[in-house]
């Protein structure tokens, strides 16, 4: 593996305004466990061992279950583990984290609606787009799990 560049130490303006975004809209959201799905979830998908240790550990702290944790990239298959309003928000997660046809399909769009009201969804939308940003920040410069940023 390649040496990489220290983003985030040679960018410190950005690691404030990136910083920022991401608790502006996690504040919005409300409920900070659900937020820490999400950005596990989108984590996951992009593939980010930074944020994926960082977001684990957050939902540990938090008290959550080793098992809703453990299942997170089954979270469709496991039943009533997620709530109908968690399993909407993963659902919008990776529609926006992965665009697999090219924009977020209509029925995950409007199932994330009938969950959330207008504030919630773009705040909801937020927390996806920040995370979405630290991991491809972190992932290219392959920042290590459990290093400082």
């Amino acid at each position: 593996m390649s040496q990489r560049m220290k983003f985030w130490g040679r960018q410190p303006a950005f690691y404030q305004a990136q910083l920022a975004l991401t608790m502006a809209a996690k504040k919005g959201l409300g409920d900070p466990v659900l937020a820490e799905l999400v950005v596990l979830r989108a984590s996951q998908l992009n593939r980010c061992a930074f944020c994926i240790d960082m977001h684990v550990k957050n939902l540990r702290e938090a008290g959550v279950s080793r098992q809703r944790i453990d299942l997170l990239p089954a979270w469709e298959e496991a039943g009533d583990l997620y709530s109908a309003r968690e399993r909407a928000a993963l659902a919008f997660a990776e529609a926006v984290t992965v665009l697999t046809e090219g924009h977020v399909p209509d029925e995950v769009y409007e199932r994330a609606a009938a969950h959330f009201d207008e504030r919630e969804l773009a705040h909801l939308l937020a927390v996806i787009v920040a995370i979405n940003n630290w991991n491809r920040v972190n992932v290219t410069v392959r920042q290590p799990a459990g290093s400082e940023l």
